[in-house]
Order: C-alpha cells, then structure tokens, then sequence
C-alpha cells in the first residue's frame, strides 16, 4: 500500500487544477483506471502506474523522477502506455501505427503495459459522451477494431465485453436500443425457462453428489449484435442467448457434469466443443454443449472448474503472481502471437498495411490444424496450406507443391477447417514462390516469406 499511495499523492499533485472534459477533476480518471486494475488483481507495481500512467505526458513530472521515486519497474509500465505524443507525423493513421508499435514493442517486454492501457480506454469509453461526435466515433471504432480483440487475445473476457457494448451503443446507437427492446421483451419469459432449467441441473447434480454453482447468463449486446448482422439470423435463431453456466471443483466433474447434461436433454449434433481438452490460445478452458429444452428451444451449456473460470473472466490477469519479477512456470502465458506481430511489423513501413495485417493476424477468427505429429498449429481463418507451410518453416513454405489434408491431396489454395490433419509435400526442384502465393496466403507472415523470396 505505501508504494500506491505514494502514487496517488505524486498524481493528485501533479493533476491538480487540470480538469477533464466533463469539467470534473482529472484525478479521477487516473484513479479509476487504478480501481478496474485493482478488481483484476493486479499487483502493486502496475496500480501505481495505473495511477501515473498520464503524469509524464500531461505533466512536468518526468521519466527520471519517477524511476528515482518508484523503481524503473513502475517507470518502464507509464513509459510503455505513454503515447508517442512529442513525434509529428504525416498522418493520422501513420500516428495510430507508430503507437501501435511502440505499445507491441513495450508489451513484449511486459503484458502489463497491455492490461494498464485496456484499463485506461475502458474509463474513457465509460465516460466518453463528454467528447465531440467524431472524436466519438473515432474511439469507439478504434476499440472495436483494436483494444476489445486485444482483451479477446489477453481472455478478460468481463472487459471486452463493456468495451464491445459501450462502443457499439455509441456507434451504433439504433441497433443497439432495437436491440436492448427486443431482449426485454421476452427476457421474463426466457428467464424462468432459464431457472427451470438450472433448478434441474442443481437437483440431478445434487443427486449425484457433485458440488457446483449453478446459473444462467445472458449473452452481451454486441455478440447478438454481431450474429444477427453477420449470419442474417433474427433473435428468436441465436441459441445462446441465454446460456446455462455450471462451476465445479475438478475436471473430472465438468465431464460427469457434461454427461448428465446430455442423459437429461438431447445434444444438438455438431454444437458440442471441447475447449478442456484444446484450450483456446489465451488460456479459456471449458466445456460447451447445446442442447434442445422440453420446450423445444436449443439453449447453450457451459461447464468449467473454479480455476478455469477465474481465468475465463480476468485471463492473463488471473495469473500475475510475480516472483522476483519473473513470472513462474506457470504463470507463463502463450503470447507467441504477440512475439508473431513484433516479427512481421518489422518488415511493414506502410502504416495502412500494418493497420491491415494486424487485423487480419491478431483478431480474425483462428482456425487450429495439425501436423502429421499431433502439434497444434494456429492460423488465421480462411488460411491454406501455404500459411501451414510457412509456419512450419520458411524452406518448408518455398518447396512446397501440394499438401495432403487428412490424408487427401489437395492443391495448395484449399481453405483449411479446424481439426484438419495437414502434411505439406515438398520438392527439391520446385519452383518456388510465385506472385500468385500473395493471393493464396491468407497469414502476415506467409506473404512478407513469399515477398522476401521474390526480392531476392
């Protein structure tokens, strides 16, 4: 505590007289990015550079200062988040990249920085009506494309859900309201169905002697949002709209758990996913499974340990337990996504085509692929063999001639799904790389490979 109020003594001095737009006192902003790192455990050094996190760049205080004062562990944290605001630059999407990469470089280093930065938006958003209508639409647009699939990619799925619903109500002002009308309407008759349903699990689960916590959820407007635009469903089509959540104390239970459920209701074929046993990249691990009610409405189940749900809602924050500064064994998080992203921007000079490339890498949709071995590979959605190949190995990528997909030969553009076995078939003599791989390859990687080759 005394390294925390420390802070908050430097910053409420610091900020003093300095108003926010809402033409309240701009400590409490600081303060409250402080308070949402503190509700995800953060440790000591990262809420004090929660609180100093804008002394350097909106204040005399200077980097110097606070390493004497706070260690160059709390310094090295606000110099990460700070912007890159004394640089001119030609435009304004130069300037987002060239932030961008500052912050990619910082969280390299340490994925605090990261955590500290989502904490920052997330109050601004939260108190964003304060701006101007474009200034608006410029943030909320930047934490949809940026900031919310980083949250997705860190597992804080509690904060990339308020970043997705605030941004989408101001973006999107419209569809959001019809939205939230139409949620209402029904929510009653949806609820009780929902507790009919958890009091029917408790009791079964009860029976069997399995401790648990059972309860519904309701899925959070911009997933709706998202299906409803993107698969031309109505709300009445979205099976997860209200979702059955079961939290038990092994994983053994989940699957007991999962086994009852399914001798209860009959499972939807093809709805069921196994994320215990294939956790997802940013550490999410549970058991999903639809199935259909007596009512004949499908509703989702979802079923994980304690421990896995701690890591559902905080992710990468769930496991800051620094010791000595180094994170244990296991508290090392897979962040080979992020070591990918600090590989590739460093051949991209055109902001534009950093802005694209990370989009496509980092935040569409991934699909997970094997190798003839059994190791996972991830790519992202709509990849080839070509990306496969890359991956694997530049040399792998550049003799490539085919590839067999669970035992069939396909030609090297066929779109991969996940599960898919994948052994790609080399040839000494092949030709190599030609421009038409720039169209095929799908991954930021692969492409910058390919047009290093061509260059040669």
């Amino acid at each position: 505590m005394d390294m925390i109020s420390r802070a908050y003594d430097v910053a409420d001095e610091m900020h003093r007289n300095q108003l926010r737009k809402s033409g309240e006192e701009y400590l409490i902003h600081p303060v409250a990015v402080a308070e949402i790192l503190a509700e995800l455990g953060m440790d000591s050094e990262t809420i004090a550079a929660g609180l100093l996190h804008d002394v350097i760049e909106d204040t005399p205080y200077t980097l110097e200062q606070m390493e004497k004062e706070f260690g160059s562990e709390v310094a090295e944290l606000v110099d990460g988040v700070t912007k890159l605001s004394a640089l001119k630059f030609e435009s304004k999407e130069e300037r987002q990249a060239e932030n961008l990469r500052k912050m990619f470089l910082a969280m390299a280093k340490d994925i605090r920085v990261l955590i500290i930065k989502l904490a920052d938006r997330l109050h601004n958003l939260r108190t964003i009506n304060y701006m101007t209508h474009e200034k608006i639409v410029e943030k909320c647009q930047e934490t949809l494309d940026i900031y919310a699939p980083l949250a997705s990619r860190l597992g804080i799925y509690s904060m990339k859900m308020e970043l997705e619903d605030i941004a989408l109500k101001f973006l999107e002002p419209n569809a959001y309201y019809d939205l939230a009308e139409q949620v209402s309407e029904r929510k009653g008759e949806r609820e009780s169905a929902i507790n009919k349903v958890v009091d029917e699990i408790s009791k079964a689960l009860d029976e069997i002697g399995i401790e648990h916590e059972t309860y519904g959820r309701s899925k959070h407007f911009y997933s709706i949002y998202k299906k409803m635009k993107y698969q031309h469903k109505n709300l009445d089509e979205i099976f997860d709209l209200m979702a059955v959540r079961i939290i038990v104390n092994t994983v053994r239970d989940c699957y007991a758990a999962l086994g009852l459920v399914h001798t209860m209701w009959t499972p939807i074929p093809g709805r069921f996913k196994d994320y215990i046993a294939m956790p997802k990249p940013n550490m999410y691990q549970s058991l999903h499974t639809t199935v259909i009610s007596d009512s004949g409405r499908p509703f989702e189940i979802q079923i994980r340990t304690q421990e896995m749900h701690r890591i559902a809602e905080y992710g990468i924050a769930a496991h800051w337990k620094y010791k000595e500064g180094i994170a244990s064994d296991k508290e090392e998080v897979k962040l080979s996504w992020l070591r990918q992203a600090l590989e590739w921007q460093k051949d991209v000079n055109d902001p534009k085509e950093f802005m694209e490339s990370l989009k496509m890498d980092l935040f569409s949709n991934q699909v997970f692929v094997f190798t003839p071995q059994g190791d996972v590979i991830e790519l992202p959605a709509g990849a080839t063999p070509l990306d496969f190949a890359f991956k694997i190995h530049t040399d792998v990528g550049c003799k490539c001639v085919g590839a067999k997909v669970n035992g069939k030969m396909v030609t090297i553009d066929h779109q991969l799904e996940n599960g898919n076995i994948v052994d790609i078939v080399t040839s000494p003599n092949a030709a190599g790389p030609s421009i038409d791989w720039l169209k095929i390859a799908k991954s930021s990687s692969a492409r910058n490979k390919i047009r290093q080759w061509l260059i040669k």
